[in-house]
């Protein structure tokens, strides 16, 4: 898998934390904020191409059972996950002008050195015009590299 240099400067630091939180028991390689619309399409495929190379990945329509409160399971799902992907698309830019649950785990991924964005529909413009924050970090788009070579330098990221 070849990485562009930007690249690695922006993955190492996370490489670097996902060794250091290997070490801690029962925890999910990914956590995987995305947008409420996203759910059957891209975030479900990003996911299902994460699972397929043995990454373990946080997914809250398979990881929040019916009945149980959703911010609080969301709360231990970034708690118990090594690496945060934000998958950002024209929903979620469109999620994030508002108060979203999104919103609120983007706050606590941003706090942390475990974030990468995956930029999927749009553009890094788009997104800095929206979250700067989020912006400013450098990730992985689909519009370089197909959703499938994504999910495997994600793998490499996180394998230990």
């Amino acid at each position: 898998m070849a990485y562009t240099p930007a690249e690695v400067r922006a993955l190492t630091p996370v490489r670097e934390t996902v060794e250091k939180l290997a070490l801690l028991p029962e925890r999910r390689d990914v956590f995987l904020c995305h947008a409420w619309d996203d759910r059957a399409g891209a975030a479900k495929e990003l996911h299902d191409l994460l699972e397929s190379r043995g990454v373990s990945v946080w997914f809250s329509e398979k990881d929040v059972a019916l009945g149980t409160p959703l911010l609080r399971e969301i709360d231990k799902g970034l708690a118990k996950s090594r690496v945060g992907i934000v998958l950002v698309t024209p929903a979620l830019l469109r999620r994030l002008q508002g108060e979203s649950i999104a919103d609120k785990e983007l706050s606590v991924l941003l706090a942390r050195d475990q974030l990468v964005p995956i930029v999927h529909g749009t553009t890094y413009e788009a997104l800095r015009e929206v979250s700067p924050l989020l912006g400013s970090r450098t990730g992985l788009s689909t519009a370089e590299n197909p959703m499938a070579d994504v999910a495997a330098k994600l793998a490499e990221l996180v394998a230990l």
